[in-house]
C-alpha cells in the first residue's frame, strides 16, 4: 500500500476527511518553503501539494500566478523544487504531491524526472495539461517508480470520460469544483455539490475523491466533506496569507498559516469529539 492510500485509509478509520494543502514551491523564497510546509503540517494538513513554478500556468488564477512569477524570479527550478521536496520528506512523514505542467517533465525526460522525484520522496504527481489519452507511457514510467498518477476531472467531463479517468488515476481523483481557474470563491455553488454527488457514483469504493479550485474557508471544507468528498484541496488562501504576512513578520506568517490550516482541518472532522 502506497503512502497516499495509507493516509486515506487512516482518515476513513478516524471518520474524517483529508486536508490537502497546496503551496507554490520557492515562493516567496526557496529556503522558506520547508518552514511553510512545517507550519501547514503542524496545523493538520494530511497531504502537501507542491507546485513547480512554470511560465504558463494555464489552470491557475491570479493569486497562484503571481506566486509562480515571483518564485521564478528568485531562481526556483524543477530540480530545485525536488531538492526542497527531499528536505521536506526527511522531516515530515506525510504524502508529498508535486503539481507541474508537462513541459518541465518533458525537458527533464520522463524517466529521469520520476527517478529524481522518487528519490526526493514524492508520492504522487499532478499534471493539469496532460490529457489521459496521451498519458499511457507517462503513467507506465510513474508506476515503475511507484509514484501515483493523479488525474483531474472537470465539471465538463463526460460520464464516459470520467469512467476512463477513474480507471487510470491512482492516489486520488482531483475533482475541479468550478469552471475556470484556481482562486478563492465566496461560496460553494449548488452545481459543485451536484457535481460531487454525481462523481461519487463512479469513484465510490474505487478511488478517493478530493475536491479543489475555489475551496478556501472552513465552511467550504465542511460542505464538501459532508457531501461525500474524502478530501479538500486548499491553495490560494494559503498563498494570500504568505503574500500578506511575509514582508511584515515571517514568524507571524508561519503562525497564521498553522492556525488557518488548523481551522480547515477541524472542518474535515465528521463527528467532532465532545
Amino acid at each position: 500500500m502506497r503512502e497516499i492510500e495509507k493516509t486515506f485509509a487512516k482518515l476513513r478509520n478516524q471518520d474524517e476527511g483529508g486536508l490537502i494543502a497546496y503551496v507554490t514551491a520557492g515562493y516567496p523564497e526557496p529556503a522558506l518553503t520547508p518552514q511553510i510546509v512545517d507550519a501547514l503540517v503542524e496545523g493538520g494538513a494530511d497531504i502537501i501539494e507542491l507546485g513547480i513554478p512554470f511560465s504558463d500556468p494555464i489552470a491557475d488564477g491570479p493569486t497562484i500566478q503571481t506566486a509562480t512569477t515571483k518564485a521564478l524570479k528568485v531562481g526556483t527550478t524543477p530540480k530545485g523544487v525536488l531538492k526542497i521536496t527531499e528536505e521536506i520528506s526527511e522531516k515530515n512523514k506525510i504524502p508529498l504531491v508535486i503539481l507541474t505542467y508537462y513541459n518541465p517533465i518533458f525537458r527533464m525526460g520522463t524517466k529521469n524526472f520520476f527517478e529524481s522525484a522518487k528519490a526526493a520522496g514524492v508520492d504522487g504527481v499532478i499534471v493539469p495539461d496532460l490529457p489521459i489519452e496521451e498519458a499511457s507511457e507517462y503513467k507506465k514510467i510513474a508506476e515503475t517508480h511507484e509514484v501515483d498518477t493523479i488525474f483531474l476531472a472537470a465539471p465538463s467531463t463526460s460520464t464516459e470520460r470520467l469512467r476512463k479517468i477513474v480507471e487510470n488515476t491512482s492516489g486520488f481523483l482531483y475533482l475541479v469544483s468550478v469552471y475556470g481557474v484556481t482562486g478563492a470563491r465566496e461560496n460553494i455553488q449548488d452545481y459543485t455539490i451536484k457535481l460531487i454527488r454525481k462523481t461519487l457514483k463512479i469513484t465510490k469504493e474505487k478511488i478517493p475523491l478530493a475536491v479543489g479550485f475555489g475551496i478556501s474557508k472552513p465552511d467550504h471544507v465542511k460542505t464538501i466533506i459532508q457531501n461525500g468528498a474524502e478530501a479538500a484541496i486548499v491553495g490560494s488562501e494559503f498563498i494570500k496569507i504568505i503574500e500578506k504576512k511575509y514582508n511584515d513578520d515571517e514568524e507571524e506568517m508561519l503562525e497564521t498559516l498553522e492556525e488557518y490550516a488548523n481551522q480547515l482541518k477541524k472542518a474535515t472532522i465528521k463527528k467532532p469529539t465532545l
